[in-house]
C-alpha cells in the first residue's frame, strides 16, 4: 500500500514555529518530487512548497511563505523524510497540510499534478 504519513501538526501561539514531517517508502518515492499543500475551511488547496527527488534541489516556494518556510527532505535507506520547517507563524497559516508526491520531471506547483497524498495534519495557530 503507496502511503504518505505526516505527522508535527498542533497549537501553536502566533510568532512561534513547528516542524511537520512526511515519512514515505524509499523504495516507492525515491524519484518522486515532493509537495506540501494546505487547505483551510472553506478554502482551495492552496501550494506551499516542493523539493525535487534530487538530494533536495531544487526546491520551490509560494511567493507569500518565502522566508517563513523551509522544505528538506533526507533520503534515508528505507524511508524518505520531507520536513517542512514553519516559523513566524501567523493565524492565517492554520490549516491542514497535505504532503504529496509526483512523479514527473519537472517541479510544479500544481496539485492536479501530484499523484500521491497523505491523510494531512493539522496546523492551528492561535493569535
Amino acid at each position: 500500500q503507496v502511503q504518505l504519513v505526516e505527522s508535527g501538526g498542533g497549537l501553536v501561539q502566533a510568532g512561534g514555529s513547528l516542524r511537520l514531517s512526511c515519512a514515505a517508502s524509499a523504495r516507492t518515492f525515491s524519484s518522486y518530487n515532493m509537495g506540501w499543500f494546505r487547505q483551510a475551511p472553506g478554502k482551495e488547496r492552496e501550494f506551499v512548497a516542493a523539493i525535487s527527488w534530487r538530494r533536495g534541489t531544487p526546491t520551490n516556494y509560494a511567493d507569500s511563505l518565502k522566508g517563513r518556510f523551509t522544505i528538506s527532505r533526507d533520503n534515508a535507506k528505507n524511508t524518505i523524510t520531507i520536513y517542512l520547517q514553519m516559523n513566524s507563524l501567523k493565524p492565517e497559516d492554520s490549516a491542514g497540510y497535505y504532503c504529496a508526491a509526483d512523479g514527473g520531471t519537472i517541479l510544479t506547483s500544481w496539485a492536479y499534478e501530484y499523484e500521491y497524498w497523505g491523510q494531512g495534519t493539522q496546523v492551528t495557530v492561535s493569535s
